[in-house]
């Protein structure tokens, strides 16, 4: 997401109101209301709610409501409120305040190289986060604003890679796009260029082995659908030989090291991984160890 201000966002069936609710009354109990018929019973924190219908993440909303930025059936939330487990957004007023932070939320593209970790630093290894800086913004970054160092706090990264991978690393600010991208119930596609040798070939590391005419269809069929990490079976795959040494995965999911661990389960090293896509959002000509900032005009 670009620094760029935006404008107000208007989610489905909710009035956008800025007299009564900027003008800010006292924080005074909303009332529990009942279902209205044909709702659900089942009761969620409205935080939850919340972070379900796309208006901030659960962590955003708890502190909006501590804020009094958050309006229930017109009246001020209190933190831990419960309401019903399919509430409209109707119901729910985002105060201006809210929405004015959400929009200077930034949400950043890295080419991450090999030798990173994605998160925290571990054993040694320099977090991916420490690319982030003035000098290696990309050239061709066309946001028209500069880069400052509180686009580093909150930094959260969405959809890890390996120490031994590279490609397309996404770190926002923004919890909605990290729900999107990360959350249990996500399924934006993720796509990954793959180098494969055989495992139990002589010549995997040779620049000539043709893994594809020695690697069984049946298994090409596995790695499509068929396996299972960790006691649960995974989501179908697409998986394509793009040539001789080299497949294209498309997933739906983000199991720690899942393309290796698939790989291996079938008789395959991977010798190469690199993301190349996250749901619409591609590395394209982002040169390795820089970074630019999402555009406006880009969704995942």
């Amino acid at each position: 997401m670009s620094t760029k201000p935006r404008s107000a966002p208007v989610w489905p069936g909710r009035p956008l109101r800025t007299d009564a609710a900027d003008r800010g009354s006292a924080a005074t109990p909303s009332r529990p209301s009942a279902a209205p018929e044909g709702q659900t019973d089942a009761q969620v924190r409205l935080s939850k709610r919340m972070s379900e219908l796309g208006l901030a993440s659960r962590r955003e909303a708890d502190d909006w409501i501590e804020r009094g930025w958050v309006l229930l059936d017109g009246e001020p939330a209190v933190l831990g409120t419960k309401v019903a487990g399919n509430l409209p957004a109707s119901r729910i007023v985002i105060r201006r305040a809210a929405q004015h932070l959400q929009a200077r939320q930034v949400t950043i593209l890295l080419h991450k190289p090999v030798g990173y970790v994605s998160a925290q630093a571990e054993h040694g290894y320099t977090p991916a986060v420490a690319l982030i800086k003035s000098e290696t913004r990309w050239a061709e970054c066309d946001s028209p604003h500069g880069f400052a160092p509180t686009h580093l706090r909150h930094l959260a990264v969405a959809g890890r890679l390996d120490i031994d991978s590279t490609g397309l690393l996404v770190l926002t600010q923004d919890g909605r796009i990290a729900r999107q991208l990360i959350g249990e119930d996500s399924a934006i596609e993720k796509e990954y260029l793959v180098r494969v040798s055989l495992a139990d070939s002589p010549a995997r590391n040779s620049g000539d082995e043709d893994v594809q005419a020695a690697f069984p269809e049946s298994r090409l069929a596995l790695l499509r659908h068929g396996l299972a990490l960790d006691g649960h079976p995974l989501r179908p795959a697409q998986v394509e030989w793009i040539n001789p040494q080299q497949l294209r995965f498309v997933l739906r999911e983000g199991k720690k090291r899942q393309i290796r661990r698939m790989c291996e389960l079938v008789g395959l090293r991977v010798t190469g991984l690199k993301r190349v896509r996250m749901g619409q959002v591609r590395l394209g000509a982002l040169p390795q160890g820089q970074w630019r900032y999402l555009r406006d005009d880009e969704a995942f």
